[in-house]
């Protein structure tokens, strides 16, 4: 695994190994992902290009490649008034500067390549059966992802913060619009039971 600062990032990464997902960690391959006219002084902030934002992960399937920035955040622990576990607001914000970034990736990297914000939730409670598809546990956490590409959470985010530079998309729209990465069975499937769930974006190999 490569050396990453977050723990999100280890997870989802430990994610992508176990479930046998083919990725590149930008971290480990920065040079040989850089699209033809992104210099690497642009990733160094040198006054002579552009400043260009990292992202995370190049993901490969066969219906289509992605590329994932993670954010990650926390899911507090809700009980319902009996006690047992309830879903928690899944906080879906990012900065405009990472939507930007995102979208100019999309951009450099062409057909084929697909934009998206992968939100890992560090859950403090056991994820509750049924409210998520995907959970996954590491180090001692458990966490639980949803996917989300660029242009739909574009088209939708609302202004979260003018001082911070931060946006959103209201909880409803990310219901509806965000996804699951990867779960069993083939690409394109449905996933029963869980209404608001869009097709995973990729299969697990050899399942």
């Amino acid at each position: 695994m490569a050396q990453r600062r977050h723990h999100y990032e280890h997870a989802f990464e430990r994610y992508l190994r176990d479930h046998r997902v083919p990725y590149i960690s930008v971290d480990e391959a920065k040079k040989s992902l850089m699209p033809t006219g992104v210099s690497l002084s642009a990733r160094r902030g040198e006054r002579s290009a552009p400043k260009l934002k990292n992202f995370d992960f190049v993901i490969y399937g066969e219906g289509g490649n992605l590329l994932v920035e993670i954010k990650g955040r926390r899911l507090p622990r809700v009980r319902l008034k009996d006690g047992s576990p309830a879903k928690p607001r899944m906080e879906s914000w990012v900065t405009r500067d990472d939507v930007d970034a995102m979208r100019r990736w999309g951009e450099l990297f062409g057909p084929g390549f697909e934009a998206s914000f992968v939100f890992l939730y560090w859950c403090e409670d056991v994820p509750p059966d049924g409210l998520f598809v995907e959970t996954l546990a590491h180090r001692g956490r458990w966490y639980t992802m949803r996917s989300i590409d660029v242009e739909s959470y574009a088209g939708v985010m609302r202004e979260r913060s003018r001082k911070w530079g931060t946006v959103s998309v209201p909880a409803e729209d990310f219901e509806r619009l965000s996804r699951p990465l990867c779960v069993p069975g083939r690409l394109g499937s449905s996933a029963d039971g869980m209404g608001y769930v869009r097709e995973p974006i990729f299969e697990r190999l050899g399942v």
